[in-house]
Parts: structure tokens; sequence; C-alpha cells
């Protein structure tokens, strides 16, 4: 009895002490947001929203988020099979690469492609010859959000096929179906919801990308600036409600993909249920 007393107190306290912290640093935050955005009324935030700049900076920051994740999908899919399926030298040193983004701040990332694509880059008299300008244009934004947002995919998907195994495939493979249709076909339908995960937080990554972006971007406002460089320069320019109604459009995208993903998660829970019965 004093056990199960002991263990309810403990479950209290544990569930209390989350939902505190949680409330204190995530729930309040993005409340005040909405809050102060709409401070003096609908009606500027309305004009904020549908100011030409932060339409061009939603425009921008989209675009690069969707070329990020088409690309970290495909790179993701193709290295989570190599890992996972195949036997090769330099295995393990290319699942390290994959992580170096997560340990490599945003900010030198930016300046890795200043130093390649930049006056002073290796790489600068090329493309300046071909009139290829990547520092301070789009490519540059596009370059840096592939780059922060490179792991996430493949890091859903390697323990997901690597707990998965190859007997499938084996067997698949020696009924004579080849390569792509088994990967089609049996491995695919495995990873289906780990791989819309991967997606989804690649995604919320990619959109809220500041510290490389600020880096390459240069910050020209209706060209370069990406919607959270947008927020950052209205709050400097004391633009604060201002600032706060652009960084709510934001906070809305967040709620968004955290309904996504936990629609992604309660559909994969109920299909591996489905499979355990």
């Amino acid at each position: 009895m004093k056990r199960q007393i002991k263990a309810n107190i403990t479950k209290i306290l544990l569930i209390s002490t989350c939902v505190i912290f949680v409330g204190v640093m995530l729930v309040v935050p993005l409340a005040s947001v909405i809050v102060y955005s709409l401070r003096e009324g609908w009606q500027v935030l309305a004009k904020t929203v549908m100011d030409q700049y932060t339409i061009k900076a939603l425009q921008l920051t989209l675009y690069a988020a969707a070329i990020a994740v088409v690309f970290n999908t495909v790179f993701g899919l193709f290295s989570s099979w190599a890992i996972t399926k195949f036997r090769f030298k330099g295995k393990n040193f290319l699942s390290t690469l994959i992580d170096i983004p997560f340990a490599i701040s945003p900010v030198i990332a930016g300046l890795i492609f200043i130093l390649i694509f930049g006056r002073i880059g290796w790489a600068y008299d090329f493309f300046n010859s071909h009139d290829i300008k990547v520092v301070f244009a789009v490519p540059g934004i596009v370059l840096a959000t592939i780059f922060v947002t490179f792991p996430f995919v493949s890091r859903e998907l390697i323990p997901l096929m690597h707990a998965q195994g190859t007997d499938e495939e084996e067997a698949a493979a020696l009924m004579g179906a080849k390569g792509l249709s088994v990967y089609r076909r049996v491995t695919l339908p495995h990873i289906k919801w780990g791989l819309l995960y991967g997606v989804i937080l690649c995604t919320a990554r990619a959109l809220g990308e500041f510290g490389a972006v600020s880096v390459v971007s240069g910050k020209l406002r209706g060209k370069t600036n990406t919607l959270p460089l947008h927020v950052e320069q209205l709050f400097q320019e004391f633009h604060l409600t201002a600032s706060f109604a652009a960084a709510s459009i934001l906070v809305v995208i967040a709620i968004i993909i955290l309904i996504l993903k936990n629609i992604v998660e309660y559909k994969g829970k109920k299909e591996d249920e489905l499979h355990v019965r």
C-alpha cells in the first residue's frame, strides 16, 4: 500500500514538473507572441502580415525550406538504405559525417559558405565567371538551409531501418524481386511514418533557421530576407508590434507542424499495434 502511494506521489510530481516546465519555457512565450502581436488590434496585425516585405520574406522562407526538404528527403532515403542494408568500408565514417550539422553552430555553417563562395573563397572566381551569385543571394540561403537540416530525415530512418533488419528484403530478393522493387514494396511501407516524421522535423527546422541564413543572406529586404530575419530587423528598428505580428506567422506555422507531427505519431503507433496483434 505504501509503495503504491509513493509511486502515485512520484508520478504526480514528475507530471507536474513536466507540465510546469513546458508551460513556463514553451507555452507562455509562444502565447506572449500572439498576445503582443494583437496589442494594437487586428488591423495592425493584418497590415503587418499583408505587408509586401513580410509576404516576400515568407515566400523566400517557404521556397528555401521546400528545396531543403526535398533534397534532404532524397538524401535521407538513399543514405539510410546504404548504411543499414549494405556493408562497405567507411560506413561508420559516413554515418559520422551526416551528424556534422548537429555539432556545428549554424553561424559557423554560414561562415563556411562565405569562405567557399564569397570573394575570399576558392570557388568565387568560377561562379563569378559564370555570372552565378551564391553568397548574399537566394542560392546561399538555400545551401545554408540544406546544410543545417541535412541529418533530420537520415537520423529518423537509420535507427528504424536497423531495427527492421534485412530478412524481408532478402526473402523478396530470393523470390526474384529487383532492388528498387524490394525497396518500394517491402522497405518503404515499413518506414513511411518515420519518413513523414523526419520530413516534418526537417520542415520545422528549415522554416525557423536564422544563424546560417543570417550570415550568407546579406539581409536585403524584399530580396534575401527570410521571415526570421525580417522579424529580427523589425525588432531592431523598434517596430515591436510589427515584429511580433510577423513572428506570429511562424508561431502559427509551428503549431500546424506540431499538429501534423502528433497525427503522424498517432498513425504510426496505431499501425505498430495492428502489426503486434
